[in-house]
């Protein structure tokens, strides 16, 4: 009997599928307009002010530096210590409310035009401009097989990105160490290990960041992106493109209008898309990639004044002033909104109260520690004295010499009873001996206070000690 063969279904084969699609290169295409102009006014001012800050002088130091190794910091004729710390904390929480009502007030402006991200892709892709060409030359170029002239124009373009990024983690490091004294210890290489490392450091993460990951920072890394959702409402400006106007879309010659070919402003060239350095289509709605540049502003109302159609097909707006037809006076009126204003007050009063703390704080700061390998003992004339150091910091600008005097116990006495002179912005330790009659107090820990004056200013402070007399 003939057996029947069966087909036997077979096995599935186990098909291996990708979760993450790898990001394509984008090639940003150059663009000219009054939001090119302002992102470019934006890189000269940021740069000018970056580079060329630490090279000007103010009473014969920097302007501004902050000396680690001697723990002070200097900005314009300000000199801050360790325990200047509440400033810094002031003006990290006046930094962070800035942020919010910017962003209540004009969404992502300070990513597309002042962000170090930004304005060092802006520099790194001029460059990359100049030497490979525009998008379509640079698209030809990286698609092509190596050549000498490929090699050529690669490495040049690498070798002046790498000559910014080290020029720009030298200047770095010339905020922490006196530029100048940075240079010539380049120079004759002499530089401390912490100092080349951070220059390194730091000119490596200018090179990668603005030569290769680009976008990537502002969509990935960058946690504004993220958060930025919180502090947005449908009062806050953002880059917008209008749908009633400009739909539906399709491409057309010059001359018809656009209405009577059921057709919307729109013509679907894709220059929004082409120049926008995150490489998205803001045609589809807000996103977060969106870094509020404007450069598809610029690249629209080009392509609308060549069509003889009305600019602002893509503009900065809000949703509610889309959606109401608002004028420009009533999207300027409705930034005065109770958010807004509760941002503004807050800021202003922190704002008013850092700057009237700076304004009265004392140039002087006094440290007491008590010398704790020298117990309490009987000297001669039979006086109990107790030994101490005094850190005596000048937060001036001129030579200062101070008076130390102290009371909390009766007959207490100073000595060395001297002045003692500090120099410009410097602080001194000096070793002070608290001495008082035998048996003028029980035994037991008593609170003195050392008092430090300015000989012939006003200028006094006094800080708390413990005397300790033994039983």
């Amino acid at each position: 009997m003939p057996r029947k063969i069966i087909p036997i279904a077979s096995a599935p084969v186990a098909e291996e599928v990708g979760l993450y699609e790898a990001s394509k290169k984008i090639y940003p295409r150059t663009v000219r307009g009054v939001f090119a102009r302002w992102r470019w006014a934006m890189v000269f001012l940021t740069q000018l002010v970056f580079y060329g800050m630490p090279w000007v002088e103010w009473g014969g130091r920097q302007v501004v530096l902050f000396d680690l190794a001697a723990r002070r910091f200097f900005i314009f004729g300000l000199v801050l210590y360790p325990q200047d710390l509440i400033y810094l904390s002031g003006l990290l929480v006046i930094s962070a409310l800035s942020l919010f009502l910017f962003t209540a007030v004009a969404g992502r402006l300070w990513c597309g035009y002042a962000c170090p991200q930004t304005v060092y892709t802006e520099i790194f892709m001029w460059v990359e401009h100049r030497i490979e060409g525009n998008r379509t030359a640079r698209m030809r170029l990286d698609a092509e097989p190596m050549s000498l002239e490929k090699l050529v124009k690669k490495w040049a373009k690498h070798i002046i990105w790498i000559g910014i990024a080290l020029w720009t983690g030298f200047t770095f490091v010339g905020y922490f160490t006196p530029i100048r004294e940075l240079g010539m210890a380049f120079l004759q290489t002499q530089m401390g290990s912490w100092e080349v490392f951070w220059v390194f450091f730091y000119g490596l993460a200018t090179y990668g960041n603005a030569g290769f990951m680009r976008e990537q920072v502002c969509k990935y890394m960058c946690p504004y992106a993220r958060f930025q959702s919180a502090m947005f409402d449908r009062d806050t400006l953002i880059v917008t493109y209008d749908p009633a106007r400009g739909e539906p879309r399709a491409p057309r010659r010059k001359g018809p209008d656009p209405r009577t070919l059921a057709l919307g402003d729109c013509i679907d060239c894709g220059l929004c898309v082409q120049v926008c350095p995150t490489g998205i289509d803001i045609r589809e709605g807000l996103q977060y990639e969106c870094i509020g540049c404007g450069l598809c502003v610029d690249a629209c109302n080009t392509v609308m004044t060549k069509m003889s159609y009305a600019p602002r097909l893509i503009r900065y707006d809000t949703h509610n002033g889309m959606e109401g037809r608002w004028s420009r006076r009533q999207l300027l009126r409705r930034v005065l909104r109770p958010r807004v204003l509760v941002y503004a007050a807050i800021l202003a009063l922190l704002v008013t109260g850092l700057l009237a703390s700076l304004v009265t704080r004392t140039p002087l700061k006094v440290d007491v520690v008590r010398d704790r390998a020298s117990l309490a003992r009987i000297v001669e004339g039979g006086r109990l004295e107790n030994v101490y150091r005094l850190q005596i910091m000048n937060a001036t600008e001129q030579p200062q010499r101070y008076r130390i005097a102290a009371h909390g116990i009766e007959g207490l006495s100073v000595s060395p009873d001297e002045a003692v002179a500090v120099e410009p912005a410097q602080s001194r330790w000096v070793a002070v001996r608290l001495q008082m009659p035998y048996g003028a107090a029980p035994a037991g820990s008593h609170t003195v206070h050392f008092d430090i004056r300015e000989e012939g200013g006003a200028v006094q402070v006094s800080e708390k000690a413990v005397f300790l007399v033994p039983r």
